[in-house]
């Protein structure tokens, strides 16, 4: 595997690479993580059939600050800088895999970029530009409000690893050291224009989506409405199902390889 700095008019990335001739599949990770949290993915039998793009967002992990923060941290900006890094691997069609933030990332590149040959989302539930709708998606939870917080405290950072991260999953040092890293512009400034008018909207993208879109989450998730992402009317819904985990919770990829790891496979088989 390959680690990368790449270039954006955004920040500078770091990617990690798994190279070969594989279909390319470009993996995007939730607010305040890294890239770190696919490693059971990269290191397992998806890195070794597929060309594994895993990058930090802005920000976050090994990436650097946004230059501008205004510019950047938003579903917009993060979906250009994820087109960027991909044009600049020379990497032209590509599925992607996107966790919690990393999916709204995912359906906004579906709205401004016909390379993507697919897209799976966990964990991202897909809301209209209103508020009710948003609250209709996500459900109230003990830790939610900390997603668009912009200072931590040390338990703030201990309480957002642990929730989003999920109780089933082994908890490991890096995952606190993504939360404390993160520029706390980044959540400040993405939630406060989750709904903005400028962005794509995430739900009639995912609706009338002309790809594949692959929807697998976990059904104990305590951030997300299993229910409300179910119950819409998908035209190019992979399988003709939102798969749920049991007992899993807000990420599945992380929680549970095992289970995850053979939906994404056949996933990316039938693209």
């Amino acid at each position: 595997m390959q680690t990368h700095r790449i270039d954006t008019t955004h920040a500078t990335i770091a990617v990690d690479d798994t190279g070969g001739s594989g279909p390319a599949l470009l993996m995007i990770h939730g607010n305040s993580s890294c890239k770190g949290v696919f490693r059971n993915q990269v290191q397992g039998a998806i890195g070794q059939e597929f060309r594994c793009i895993a990058m930090d967002l802005p920000g976050h992990g090994d990436s650097a600050d946004a230059a501008d923060p205004e510019r950047t941290y938003w579903m917009p900006g993060y979906a250009e800088t994820a087109l960027e890094v991909m044009q600049a691997l020379g990497i032209q069609r590509f599925a992607v895999l996107g966790w919690s933030l990393g999916g709204h990332i995912g359906i906004e590149m579906l709205a401004r970029s016909e390379a993507l040959t697919g897209l799976m989302i966990t964990g991202s539930p897909p809301f209209a530009a209103s508020d009710e709708s948003l609250n209709a998606g996500f459900r109230p939870s003990e830790h939610m409000g900390l997603a668009g917080q912009e200072m931590f405290s040390e338990q703030n950072v201990a309480d957002y690893a642990h929730s989003t991260c999920g109780a089933n999953a082994p908890f490991e040092e890096f995952l606190l050291k993504a939360v404390a890293r993160t520029d706390g512009r980044a959540r400040k400034l993405m939630f406060s224009r989750i709904i903005a008018p400028a962005a794509a909207d995430q739900q009639a993208t995912a609706i009338h989506s002309t790809r594949p879109l692959a929807i697998v989450n976990g059904e104990d998730d305590v951030f997300i409405d299993n229910d409300f992402i179910a119950a819409l009317p998908y035209e190019t819904l992979w399988e003709d199902t939102v798969h749920r985990l049991p007992g899993i919770g807000h990420a599945p990829f992380w929680e549970v390889p095992d289970q995850f790891d053979p939906y994404l496979q056949r996933f990316l088989a039938s693209l």
